[in-house]
């Protein structure tokens, strides 16, 4: 695998990184929207959930057509689209708050994410293949800080725009008539509409600028891979992509899981609620640590594989210890599974595009088609929740999606195609 000016890392290394800044603020808005459009369009947990599968459903739609808007616009005018298609998401967001229409916001959300869908198709080769492959999750860790510090701003900024005196507003609304009560709600839906505008211009103005910069193009299409032969057939002859799509999809599953539902495991322990909703912060931080000890042992000190392994088993214990426990103990808990799943996007990345050549780009639209995972696990999570009467069981569901991850990194990734075994 090859690219243009192989020497030039560092510039577009630097524009990635801002792009993965962008990806984790606006995915970890989320987190904030769901408390927040719970009340404003006054529906029940299990609808609020929805936000996160308008959001992921996208990618699933989207993620192979990009893949051929990026073979024939290449990367460069490919992000550029994307981040176009994010600022009409983000302003689909006015006329929702005015009407105060639910089904509008997760229009918005889905076509932000169709936005998202591209650029991640566009991104996540560019670290992959910028340098050694033992190496990649190395880079895709540096990444990683750049989206969870994003995460952590978008919590602390968007909960104290949506979700102040949230309390307060909900026991106002009980004693109000109808009138002042859709006044009262309507005054609160109107919090987003500023936010958002400034998101919209945000996106459209980096678009413009991602078109003027001399970014290099990705060569793969017609080329062998690092040993030398040439690989042939379908992109769904290698084992290690499709299991790796699988991985994918019950990775992001949880992980959506463990912020974008981390205030209602938090209002289940008896936190208030603009209290809880504040605590997918603290997975952002854990997040943050655990890309900078990825960055400090992988691969020098434990290869990939057996850091995805590590990581799984510590994501059952803390998760396990979490809804045994109560008060802070449950939440520190809970809070490090941002720590334990933080290396488990970057090692998945380079094992699943191992050896796939020519069909790098087709294969990294495959794997973020299946970042819908966290459009499904989500909503199941809230319905099987909601079918036992009992919230914090309900995060179990995470449970099987590390056991497969344990599989993937020893058995799953392998294929007579991958051409790196030390990985």
């Amino acid at each position: 695998m090859s690219i243009s000016k192989k020497n030039s890392y560092v510039f577009p290394i630097t524009v990635i990184g801002i792009l993965f800044f962008i990806f984790g603020f606006i995915t970890w808005a989320n987190s904030q929207l769901i408390p927040y459009l719970k009340t404003a369009c006054q529906i029940t947990q299990t609808e609020a959930y929805f936000v996160g599968t308008a959001f992921f459903a996208s990618y699933f739609f989207m993620s192979v057509p990009s893949s051929f808007i990026l073979k024939s616009a290449g990367f460069k005018k490919g992000m550029a689209i994307g981040l176009f298609v994010m600022s009409i998401g983000a302003l689909l967001f006015v006329p929702a708050a005015q009407a105060r229409s639910y089904p509008l916001f997760l229009t918005g959300l889905f076509v932000i994410g169709t936005g998202l869908a591209l650029l991640q198709t566009a991104s996540n080769p560019y670290v992959t293949i910028l340098g050694p492959i033992e190496s990649a999750a190395q880079r895709i860790s540096i990444m990683g800080i750049c989206n969870k510090l994003a995460g952590f701003i978008a919590v602390y900024v968007l909960g104290f725009l949506f979700l102040e005196n949230i309390e307060s507003i909900e026991q106002s609304l009980l004693t109000m008539n109808e009138a002042e009560k859709n006044a009262a709600l309507q005054e609160l839906a109107n919090k987003v509409i500023r936010p958002y505008m400034v998101i919209a211009v945000a996106f459209a103005l980096l678009g413009v600028i991602i078109l003027f910069l001399n970014l290099p193009e990705i060569k793969d299409e017609n080329e062998p891979t690092e040993k030398g032969r040439e690989v042939t057939g379908s992109v769904f002859r290698h084992r290690n992509l499709l299991l790796g799509g699988a991985a994918i999809f019950l990775y992001v599953g949880a992980e959506v899981i463990s912020y974008d539902a981390f205030s209602t495991f938090g209002e289940s322990l008896g936190f208030p609620k603009k209290e809880a909703a504040g605590f997918a912060k603290y997975t952002a931080i854990a997040m943050l640590a655990g890309y900078f000890l990825s960055i400090l042992l992988i691969p020098k000190v434990i290869r990939q594989r057996p850091a995805l392994v590590i990581s799984s088993v510590l994501s059952i214990l803390f998760l396990l210890i979490a809804v045994n426990t109560q008060g802070m103990t449950a939440v520190v808990f809970f809070a490090l599974l941002g720590l334990s799943q933080s290396a488990m996007w970057p090692a998945i990345w380079p094992l699943a595009l191992n050896g796939l050549g020519r069909h790098t780009k087709l294969g990294s639209a495959i794997l973020v088609m299946m970042i819908v995972g966290g459009a499904v696990l989500l909503p199941a999570m809230g319905y099987l929740a909601e079918a036992i009467r009992n919230h914090k069981l309900g995060f179990l569901i995470m449970i099987p999606c590390w056991l497969f991850l344990i599989f993937y990194a020893v058995n799953g990734y392998r294929s007579r195609h991958i051409t790196h075994e030390n990985v």
